[in-house]
């Protein structure tokens, strides 16, 4: 019953996520993007929102920041859309606003990155300043990215060794991002991108007026198989106390040295407080893990080297595709049940904590 909810294209999930969203009545916007998909189809990010506009407490749920990782963001949303526990949330004022594909342009293209090769939840950023330095990046990058792919073995046996040089360093780590490669991974980009001014564009709108903002982001890619890591980011003191009041003791601080996720500036749900300065953000990631990470590290490099190599030969387009595709998303009945039934698990804590907030 879970891999019903998985789609196998953004055509498909994106179809799937309006048609749900209208059988249960939900306001429906739709912000479509200035390029075509992959099959040369209309794209966009689009929103459903369940319940009262003027509801004082929002819980937003968004997928696709990266992409593919949208194959189960949606899923999971698309479950949500069809579960009681929208109901559950309504009837204790509890809106609830999906956000579809905040990445459409990587979600059909199979580019964790978007269209400008910029990684979205590096690109939330104060512009007027600089982005930070990133001299652990810099170690590596001409090894991530070599001049031709497959990278040789004498490329791939010295970024092993640097890797393993540089394992334990998280402030910055070579995947905390960086502003000065627009060819390479973690590119934060230099102003914001077409998502960033639709996300916030979204968040003024909806979450206006409210008192209390829970939000949870869906990614995939690192960690164990299947298993899905409760990642909160650096907030105050009383934040965190009620994230892991509602959410568990599990709860992984992102700084802290057992998160699967680096220390990064510019991620997506640190602008919340920004757009809405008078609401209580409670904000996190769910990250599913996938492959082991020299595999998925590796797609990541075919994606960027790709990026640089619009004339590549068909064959090897396709093969970095679907290896990108691979990384994020694990077609397997097993792998989708985890991920649904831990997202149900985490989207009830949430609204039995905005209910009691």
């Amino acid at each position: 019953m879970s891999a019903a909810f998985f789609s196998a294209t953004y055509r498909e999930a994106r179809q799937r996520f309006l048609e749900a969203a209208g059988k249960v009545g939900a306001t429906v916007e739709s912000h479509i993007h200035p390029l075509k998909g992959a099959e040369g189809e209309e794209i966009g990010t689009d929103t459903a929102l369940v319940g009262a506009s003027d509801a004082p407490n929002l819980f937003i749920v968004s997928s696709g920041t990266h992409g593919p990782e949208g194959f189960s963001g949606s899923a999971c949303q698309l479950a949500l859309l069809n579960d009681t526990l929208l109901r559950r949330a309504t009837d204790n004022k509890i809106a609830v606003l999906l956000i579809h594909a905040v990445n459409p342009y990587g979600f059909s293209h199979l580019k964790r990155t978007n269209e400008d090769n910029i990684d979205l939840n590096r690109n939330f950023n104060d512009f007027s300043r600089p982005y930070p330095a990133n001299p652990v990046y810099e170690q590596v990058h001409e090894l991530l990215v070599p001049k031709a792919w497959p990278p040789s073995p004498d490329i791939e046996d010295k970024l092993a060794a640097a890797m393993a040089r540089l394992a334990g360093q998280r402030a910055p780590g070579v995947s905390s991002g960086q502003a000065v490669h627009s060819d390479g991974l973690f590119y934060a980009g230099t102003a914001p991108a077409w998502s960033n001014g639709t996300e916030r564009a979204i968040l003024r709108k909806h979450g206006a007026g409210r008192r209390h903002i829970a939000w949870i982001d869906v990614h995939t890619g690192l960690g164990p198989y299947g298993h899905g890591e409760k990642i909160f980011g650096r907030h105050s003191p009383e934040t965190l106390a009620r994230a892991q009041a509602w959410w568990g003791r599990d709860l992984i601080v992102s700084s802290m040295a057992e998160s699967v996720s680096p220390r990064t500036m510019g991620h997506i749900t640190g602008m919340a407080p920004e757009e809405c300065p008078g609401a209580a953000i409670t904000p996190t990631t769910l990250e599913y893990g996938t492959l082991p990470n020299p595999a998925v590290r590796r797609a990541l490099r075919g994606e960027a080297w790709l990026a640089g190599h619009p004339d590549a030969p068909d064959a090897l387009r396709k093969e970095i595709r679907r290896a990108v595709r691979d990384a994020f998303y694990v077609d397997a009945d097993d792998w989708k049940g985890m991920i649904l039934g831990q997202f149900r698990a985490y989207a009830l804590q949430t609204i039995n904590g905005l209910a009691a907030a």
